[in-house]
């Protein structure tokens, strides 16, 4: 059989195989790994490592396998600090396609440390990850003392490299299919509960106090004022689960909804907004659920109605601030976080790639800070 035929063959089935093991995946971290991993094992390439690329141009390391001792030490620190040609050329549009890179900036570093660390791996080729229009990142491969890819090779990988990009759109709109479709059952559920049991607890309140006022025995009316503070509370534990499955004020902005469910809470809420917002809906409603456990904790423990709400907003990040004046805490960076709800809040910043940070000083107030790029 002549060898360009058991070439295309041979590509054919790498193609197939890494097809079938991005159309499972459903989570786009485990799913770059595994097709890394695949990659590497089809090709015969040694090295590999997937960066992701944000709107605003910051880097991710999303995925690295059997990297050299120069490149995986500290956690891959050398790969996820400092700058280089490709990440550039990403950056700026000149990467386009799968491209031979001569000098990378990371390698030579890393060789002048020490060159044997680099395990014989001093060149890299880099392929965009693209579906249409949209660019994700880059996947770049590499082998001990190979000096550059061939023109097959190269177009191998870029074949390989499409594949990934539409896997990661597609998993991109799924998840974004599942955050309407919560949002739009949150939005039922709400709705049934203001229906009717919403409705109920407010009969039952309006009940009570009249069955108080109709009696004249002092124990019957002492049971029904109890019964009335009883649906008081439960209605305005109701109407709180209400606004944090649909807060009615979303719809007119974030700022908005924030005040509203402060004043519900009995909180003088001022706010402050700079930039314009337009928000993915993923991001707008990560912060509108740190908002409402950020208010929840001042009014339980701050002793203090007045609260500072601040969002500032650019073109790839959104930053927000919350703060009381009230009796604060000892914190220290180092120890853990001193609530669920706090944790809750930390975790939900740090799943979405963004920053959290919680100031918090006895007698003087505390403030919660959350950056978040989109």
């Amino acid at each position: 059989m002549p060898r360009d035929i058991n070439v295309k063959n041979s590509n054919l089935r790498v193609l197939k195989e890494i097809a079938e093991l991005l159309n499972e995946g459903t989570e786009i971290s485990p799913l770059l790994s595994d097709v890394l991993k695949k990659l590497l094992e089809v090709t015969g390439v040694t090295t590999g490592w997937i960066f992701l690329i944000g709107p605003d141009g910051r880097q991710t390391l999303a995925s690295a396998e059997h990297l050299p001792v120069a490149l995986s030490k500290n956690n891959c620190d050398p790969l996820k600090r400092g700058g280089c040609w490709c990440i550039e050329g990403f950056r700026n549009g000149s990467l386009t396609k799968a491209s031979n890179i001569i000098e990378c900036r990371r390698l030579e570093k890393a060789a002048k440390i020490n060159k044997e660390e680099t395990e014989g791996i001093a060149f890299h080729a880099t392929i965009p990850l693209t579906s249409g229009d949209e660019v994700f990142g880059l996947l770049n491969v590499a082998a001990p003392e190979k000096k550059e890819f061939s023109r097959d090779e190269l177009a191998l990988l870029e074949s390989i490299a499409l594949q990934i990009g539409s896997a990661i759109k597609r998993v991109r709109l799924t998840k974004k299919a599942q955050e309407i479709a919560l949002i739009e059952e949150r939005n039922r559920l709400a709705r049934d509960l203001h229906d009717s049991v919403n409705q109920l607890l407010f009969s039952l309140t309006l009940t009570a106090r009249g069955g108080g006022e109709m009696t004249e025995d002092i124990d019957t009316k002492h049971t029904f004022q109890q019964i009335q503070e009883l649906a008081q509370e439960a209605l305005t534990e109701m109407r709180a689960l209400i606004w944090q499955l649909r807060p009615s004020g979303l719809e007119k902005g974030l700022i908005q909804a924030i005040k509203g469910y402060g004043e519900m809470l009995g909180l003088h809420v001022d706010t402050k907004l700079s930039g314009l917002l337009a928000l993915p809906s993923l991001i707008e409603e990560a912060l509108w659920r740190i908002s409402q456990e950020a208010l929840n904790n001042c009014k339980r423990h701050s002793g203090q109605a007045d609260v500072f709400v601040s969002i500032k907003a650019t073109k790839s990040n959104v930053k927000l601030t919350i703060s009381d004046s009230g009796c604060g805490f000892i914190y220290e960076k180092d120890k853990t976080l001193p609530s669920f709800g706090i944790e809750s809040m930390r975790e939900r910043v740090e799943a979405l790639n963004g920053q959290f940070e919680l100031i918090s000083e006895l007698g003087i107030g505390t403030t919660i800070i959350v950056a978040l790029p989109y």
